[in-house]
């Protein structure tokens, strides 16, 4: 399974390219309309080379509209041929394994070879929301159990839970049971330590959330290094760091742009959460002392400015952590400022254009 896993790096890129997409609803614009945006961007993606284009899990989040992987995949599936596309991530504890395997089982029917299924433990929402997806009020019981629910989902995914478990006679349909072994490969996804040791155990490819955990970055991704025990999926670790970066013709029109991703976060972390402020609202925000604090740190994670600017921040983190691949995350107001940063991405290292299929 490595080679579904080991991306293959173009143009003048060192490692490989990829896109993680939250389907981010801006002000003023609507669902569908970032819907849209993402069969562009994904089209985009392919058309330019970039190995992969996942998509992330949010509930009750009105500035992003990915609350459903796998719904968003199989549509994606349908306008692409050949990029790989995947979930950045499930987040399995809000999910039943059963259901998970369901799902993804019928996405690899889809776009065979074609589907990541990358796996994380927090619930993508508050403890509220996560809560009410779950049924629960225990909230700590999915992620203390994420490893046993890693093993479920495995076994059902490759059909071979062992004679007398009560689930042996249980398939995830579709799946082996229907034709050839075949299945979506498991990544794990984290911003912690947790992950990164359970990935290096299990001998799994790995995602770090650099994008919103770069402090523990490098530490994550030393301990998966150092955990790593070969496995019949890898024989060597593999690393992908999710980074924030936009790129715009004019080094300003980037900050406008990421800025306003930026009071977006504050927003969130606040307890406002909302649609994606216009740049122009961003600007005129009244930012207290606190506020401006919050702003300027997450701006510091954040690579951005004009293409050459973003390719030389891009190639310095790749150097720092030593990621295998670098999946990249633009969080601006509108679509077309989104789609411009990767086609300008595209051109400063020099990715080839693919011809359509």
């Amino acid at each position: 399974m490595t080679d579904a896993i080991r991306g293959e790096a173009r143009g003048t890129a060192p490692v490989p390219l990829s896109v993680l997409d939250l389907v981010t609803v801006g002000s003023g614009r609507t669902a569908t309309q970032a819907l849209a945006t993402s069969v562009e961007l994904s089209r985009l993606a392919e058309r330019r080379g970039f190995h992969r284009h996942w998509v992330a899990e949010h509930h009750s989040m009105p500035g992003v509209a990915s609350s459903s992987p796998a719904v968003i995949l199989s549509h994606l599936a349908a306008h692409t041929r050949r990029i790989r596309l995947g979930s950045g991530g499930v987040m399995l504890p809000n999910h039943a394994p059963l259901v998970v395997a369901e799902q993804f089982g019928t996405l690899e029917a889809f776009a065979p070879g074609r589907i990541d299924l990358g796996l994380g433990r927090a619930p993508g929402t508050d403890g509220a929301t996560a809560a009410a997806l779950r049924r629960t009020v225990t909230l700590n019981e999915g992620a203390d159990d994420f490893p046993e629910q890693l093993a479920e989902l495995t076994r059902f995914l490759d059909d071979d839970f062992p004679a007398g478990h009560r689930y042996a006679k249980i398939h995830a349909v579709p799946g082996p049971v229907q034709g050839p072994k075949g299945r979506p490969p498991i990544w794990l996804l984290g911003s912690s330590g947790f992950s990164a040791r359970l990935a290096g155990l299990l001998g799994l490819p790995f995602a770090f959330a650099h994008h919103f955990s770069a402090r523990n970055t490098i530490p994550a991704l030393d301990l998966y290094r150092d955990s790593f025990r070969p496995s019949e999926v890898l024989d060597a670790p593999y690393a992908m760091i999710g980074v924030s970066a936009l790129a715009a013709d004019e080094a300003a029109q980037a900050h406008r742009q990421v800025l306003a991703g930026a009071l977006a976060m504050l927003r969130l972390r606040t307890g406002r959460p909302g649609l994606v402020p216009t740049p122009e609202e961003a600007e005129a925000y009244a930012f207290s002392a606190a506020e401006r604090e919050f702003v300027n740190d997450w701006l510091a994670n954040i690579v951005y400015g004009t293409p050459d600017e973003v390719r030389a921040g891009l190639d310095d983190l790749g150097k720092r952590t030593g990621a295998d691949e670098l999946m990249i995350t633009a969080n601006a107001h509108g679509g077309e400022a989104r789609l411009r940063s990767y086609e300008l991405i595209a051109d400063a290292y020099e990715l080839p254009e693919l011809p359509a299929e």
